[in-house]
């Protein structure tokens, strides 16, 4: 017999903008949501022609992942690796600061002066202590590039980002086998989604409202299931999109300080001092914005 999971808790995100960015904060590495270490949603905001907004210049990170993913508007991704990408509204940008990196995010010249919207997920994944230093990587996903999967009875798609769902495959390769997707949900459809046993789910409405074991749950909540369980069931009260992603939980120590994700403080003051050192690198000056 299938197993559903029970709702722990629903919690709205609070809201902590950045400057003039709309953003609010989701969960954060002290919520204990292992693997997943924190999650903000900037925007949705519409930017009128000449606007300015705080950039996400040179920064550094090493011991875990950043996965950004672009509801609307563009992003430049440059970083010490010698890497500048651009990726399109729609797409994902996946990447592993593993043993250490630097990298800025800036939407293009073009979008201030023209204006236009702007929203964005950032999604913290953790790293287990084998592989906090392993090489930094870049994986850019462009919207064509995410499987879109058909839910039974017209009740809308999956895309998926990393993992495999109703046998297809995502682009993105997970280096600890994380699930990832969003989902485009229809209004009153019935909708069952497969969660393997004990792995850690993560389930946040970014539009729309739904019914999960009786309990409402709306735009900007974040559910928090049990970890046992094989399926959750919902009902589409409106048209929804929501992420929904799971993985191992890694059950190590987290020590987490500004940029850095370790297991110690000891490593978290060796990430301070090569970042001073210059071990991470820099930006290439020759990159273009």
């Amino acid at each position: 017999m299938t197993i559903e999971r029970r709702i722990q808790s629903v919690r709205s995100a609070s809201r902590q903008d950045i400057g003039n960015l709309y953003t609010r904060a989701v969960f954060s590495v002290s919520d204990e949501l292992d693997p997943f270490l924190l999650l903000a949603h900037h925007g949705p905001q519409t930017f009128p022609p000449g606007s300015s907004m705080p950039e996400f210049g040179p920064h550094p990170h090493r011991g875990f992942e950043t996965v950004t993913f672009l509801l609307a508007g563009d992003s430049i991704h440059q970083d010490s690796e010698g890497r500048e990408v651009i990726t399109h509204a729609g797409g994902v940008q996946w990447m592993t600061a593993g043993s250490g990196v630097v990298h800025s995010e800036k939407s293009p010249n073009d979008f201030w002066s023209r204006g236009g919207e702007l929203e964005v997920l950032q999604l913290w994944v953790n790293l287990p202590s084998q592989l906090k230093m392993t090489a930094p990587r870049l994986e850019n996903i462009q919207p064509n590039d995410i499987v879109a999967v058909p839910l039974p009875n017209n009740a809308g798609e999956l895309n998926l980002i990393s993992g495999r769902f109703g046998g297809k495959t995502g682009p993105a390769d997970s280096l600890t086998g994380v699930f990832a997707s969003t989902l485009s949900l229809t209004a009153r459809a019935l909708v069952s989604l497969p969660t393997p046993a004990r792995r850690r789910v993560l389930f946040y409405v970014i539009k729309g409202r739904l019914t999960v074991a009786d309990k409402s749950v709306n735009e900007g909540d974040l559910v928090r299931f049990e970890d046992e369980g094989e399926i959750i069931e919902l009902t589409v009260d409106e048209d929804a999109f929501v992420l929904f992603a799971h993985g191992d939980v890694i059950g190590e120590p987290v020590v987490a300080q500004g940029p850095f994700v370790m297991n110690t403080e000891a490593e978290i003051k060796q990430a301070y001092a090569d970042f001073r050192s210059g071990t991470f690198g820099r930006l290439s000056r020759g990159m273009t914005s």
